[in-house]
This record gives structure tokens, C-alpha cells and sequence, in this order.
């Protein structure tokens, strides 16, 4: 019995609620594989995928972005890195790079493939 005195028929039963505002499956694809192919292309893989999906799926656009804000902002520490190789400290700042791209790259595919967008926490936003 419901709250309002009446009861359901039998064989009948409340329709779950969905959420019409998750990504669909290849949305999640396609921004799972933005993170994935940072790993393997830098920014190149996906630009490719912001500039052919950014008007389709707003989901895809923002995972987009967030990979390219990191390989940009990767650059640039990579780039202080090997300027201070120079006087020993910078071998250790590349390795540590390298094992948080790698991390951060897995991170981010886990996410995308549950519909979450994922903020790499030592990106500067360079592009919104």
C-alpha cells in the first residue's frame, strides 16, 4: 500500500528512473581513447578527436580539453626539466613525469569510461 491509501495491480511495477544526461557508450569511447592516445601521440590524438567531436558532444569536448591543457601543460615541464638536467635535479623531474603521465593517463581513461570528465590536477587551463 502506498502512502495515498492505494495499492498497485498486480504484475505492475514502477519504471526505474534513468538519468538521460549520462554519456552515451561511444561518447565514453571516444573520450576514454582522448586519454589513452595522450599517452602514445601527445596532443596530436586528441585534437583530432576535440576538433571532430566538439559540436557533437559536449562530454567528449570537456574530456578533450582537459588532455590537451595536460600535454601542453606537460610540455612546458618537461621542458623546465631538462633545462635543469643540467645541474642533476632535472633527470629525477622527468622520471616523476613520466610515471604521473602515465598514472594520471590511466586515471583519466577509467573515468571517461564511467562518464565522469577527469581533471588532471597539474594541468594549467590554457584552453576552456
Amino acid at each position: 500500500m502506498t502512502n495515498n491509501g492505494f495499492t498497485q495491480p498486480d504484475g505492475y511495477y514502477q519504471q526505474p528512473i534513468t538519468n538521460t544526461n549520462s554519456p552515451s557508450n561511444d561518447d565514453r569511447n571516444m573520450a576514454m581513447l582522448a586519454h589513452v592516445l595522450a599517452f602514445f601521440t601527445g596532443f596530436i590524438g586528441p585534437l583530432i578527436i576535440y576538433i571532430t567531436k566538439k559540436d557533437e558532444s559536449p562530454f567528449v569536448k570537456e574530456n578533450a580539453v582537459n588532455v590537451l591543457n595536460f600535454q601542453i601543460s606537460l610540455f612546458i615541464y618537461m621542458f623546465v626539466s631538462f633545462i635543469l638536467a643540467f645541474v642533476l635535479i632535472g633527470f629525477f623531474l622527468l622520471a616523476a613525469l613520466g610515471i604521473l603521465h602515465l598514472i594520471f593517463t590511466i586515471m583519466g581513461a577509467v573515468a571517461a569510461h564511467d562518464g565522469k570528465v577527469y581533471k588532471y590536477p597539474i594541468a594549467i587551463s590554457f584552453i576552456s
